[in-house]
């Protein structure tokens, strides 16, 4: 990994963020447990990678961010219950698609806690969104979704919500490395969730093969994705970061479709275009808008 470039290791985070969907089908564990070993595992593979790399964490700047940290931990916690029992709902497909939602509630709390202003092209842009998010969701079709689709896409919603309470909460931060917020925010979201877990006296009892893709979870869809992530982030300019964001989305859609053959149909895809196609065309002309 030390030696990818770049652009290798940000397009092959996002094809790993793409395929979570597939692992987490196959834990048979409530989705808060999932999150709580996610969130160890996470932080202390990338700990191990900044002891590897002679790195420290900054506590005195830790300190100085906790308020967003603790923010921004509670969030990524219940990002990741909502996300995880999205996939338990509906397909892989329609919960990532919702799920891509975030960018256009960070746009939408923009002008209250920002104080961004909201040009009409960023209107134009979260109305296409929206449209597309009911397309995926089969709202102007009576037949396309069942209760658990709609339960699954509320799931997304709010799995999406959580992730852009995430963004808000660290475009507040100063003075710390992505590495030291990542390895704060995993850990405090785990350590906040613990409680949580714990209340729920859920059984940890699980197969083999349920513990093989937990682990996988942990430690290459966090730990080394987030790492191959965070050290492309220092070397690739912004937009191209956005654009290849896509990747994750479009490999969950291949692999719901293709793998586990779950059903899109043409009004689904036409949703996935304008979700997508909205977003990444206010991600290019956003220097103008």
């Amino acid at each position: 990994m030390i030696f990818m470039n770049a652009t290798l290791k940000n397009i092959t985070a996002m094809l790993i963020f793409g395929s979570i969907g597939l692992f987490v089908r196959n834990i048979e564990l409530a989705s808060s447990q999932i999150a709580l070993v996610r969130g160890f595992v996470g932080a202390f593979i990338l700990f191990i990678a900044m002891v590897c790399l002679h790195k420290k964490i900054n506590r005195n700047v830790l300190i100085k961010n906790l308020r967003y940290l603790l923010i921004s931990g509670v969030a990524i916690g219940f990002n990741w219950i909502f996300l995880f029992q999205a996939y338990n709902y509906t397909t892989i497909a329609t919960a990532t698609l919702t799920y891509y939602l975030a960018p256009t509630f960070v746009v939408l709390l923009s002008p209250f806690i920002l104080k961004e202003s909201l040009s009409l092209f960023k209107i134009i842009c979260v109305i296409l969104s929206l449209l597309g998010m009911a397309l995926v969701a089969g709202i102007f079709n009576d037949n396309q979704s069942g209760v658990n689709d709609f339960i699954g896409v509320l799931y997304g919603i709010s799995a999406a919500l959580f992730y852009a309470i995430v963004v808000l909460a660290n475009k507040f931060f100063k003075d710390i490395s992505a590495i030291d917020s990542s390895i704060a925010q995993l850990l405090l979201a785990s350590i906040i969730l613990l409680p949580y877990v714990i209340y729920q006296g859920n059984s940890w009892s699980m197969s083999g093969f349920s513990l093989l893709s937990l682990a996988i979870l942990g430690i290459i869809h966090t730990g080394i994705a987030y790492l191959l992530y965070f050290s492309s982030l220092q070397e690739l300019p912004a937009q191209k970061v956005a654009i290849f964001s896509y990747l994750d989305p479009v490999t969950a859609i291949i692999l719901s479709t293709v793998l586990l053959a779950e059903p899109m149909s043409i009004s689904q895809w036409i949703g996935a275009i304008l979700i997508l196609g909205s977003l990444l065309v206010s991600e290019l002309f956003k220097k103008n808008n």
